[in-house]
């Protein structure tokens, strides 16, 4: 069996459960929600707060509000769904077809890149419905994104995708039973957008919290979709007013478009940065984490 057969057949496994995949909607479905009923209001008030005494077109602050639930959605999406999606794994643990694999003549290299590779491509594709269902949204409520935010938008996906990828496989890869991974689901579901900065902008949160949450590398990808999705409506915003730079800098920290790492704001690039190293790190040691049992149990099988 080909790498290319592995991520083909943990593919065709994840869509073919139709419970598994309704599943992994579940954390987006919540938080859309969240956002009609509670949230959507919360952050229209915060934003006028903001421009207390300064009239905002309806679009606008529509458009504002619109760019955050795209942003929290897929950044919540791009963790939680990577978590069902890496079920496959453990369904195959359940079932020893994880241990047949260990003994058959796949490299380890190939069994750890076919769970990771499927968990990646389907959450991916997920998370791309959820984006061009969020332009069509916002393109209908207020559009103010740039043909370079529309490409970051989809890089920041991407990224946040493989972070996700890469976090669920290694804590996949030591569960062993439904329920294990039906625990953690929950769990990622209802911690992560809180964590990642998603339901709630972090500069609220306690001052303790908030440096807590700036050593986590989900915060600053959930930074670059809310600079992108949102900036374009803050700069519009700000654009007529007095000392209008600084109206924007201050929304854009207030709004988690600048995340601050104990009072020192942290640019752009080096979120990216951020993000990219931990990815690399993430997939580094899941490797490593399939390969040490599959050598184990080749040498085990071959001295037998």
């Amino acid at each position: 069996m080909t790498l290319k057969d592995l991520i083909v057949r943990n593919c065709k496994l994840y869509f073919k459960d139709k419970g598994l995949f309704f599943s992994s909607l579940i954390a987006p479905i919540i938080l859309f929600f969240l956002f009609v009923a509670f949230l959507g209001g919360v952050y229209k008030d915060s934003l006028l707060s903001v421009f207390e005494g300064v009239e905002i077109e309806s679009r606008l602050v529509n458009g504002f509000a619109g760019g955050w639930l795209m942003s929290s959605l897929l950044a919540v999406s791009a963790v939680s769904i990577a978590f069902t999606a890496n079920c496959v794994m453990v369904q195959d643990k359940m079932t020893d077809r994880y241990a047949d694999f260990c003994v058959s003549p796949v490299k380890h290299y190939q069994l750890a890149l076919g769970y990771y590779i499927a968990t990646a491509l389907v959450t991916l594709l997920v998370c791309s419905v959820a984006l061009v269902v969020g332009y069509i949204y916002l393109a209908i409520v207020g559009w103010y994104l740039t043909f370079t935010d529309v490409v970051l938008t989809i890089l920041d996906t991407v990224l946040l995708v493989l972070f996700g990828t890469s976090l669920s496989s290694i804590v996949c890869k030591f569960l062993k039973s439904q329920g294990g991974i039906t625990a953690v689901e929950v769990i990622v579901s209802a911690a992560y957008g809180f964590l990642c900065g998603a339901y709630m902008p972090i500069a609220s949160l306690a001052d303790a919290i908030g440096k807590t949450l700036s050593f986590l590398p989900g915060t600053y990808g959930t930074s670059l979709l809310h600079e992108h999705f949102m900036g374009g409506a803050i700069d519009e915003i700000c654009s007529g007013l007095a000392g209008g730079d600084v109206y924007a800098q201050r929304t854009r920290e207030g709004f988690d478009c600048v995340i601050s790492f104990f009072d020192n704001a942290v640019p752009e690039w080096a979120c990216y940065l951020i993000i990219s190293i931990t990815v690399v790190l993430l997939i580094g040691l899941y490797i490593l984490l399939v390969a040490s049992p599959w050598k184990k149990r080749s040498k085990k099988v071959h001295s037998s």
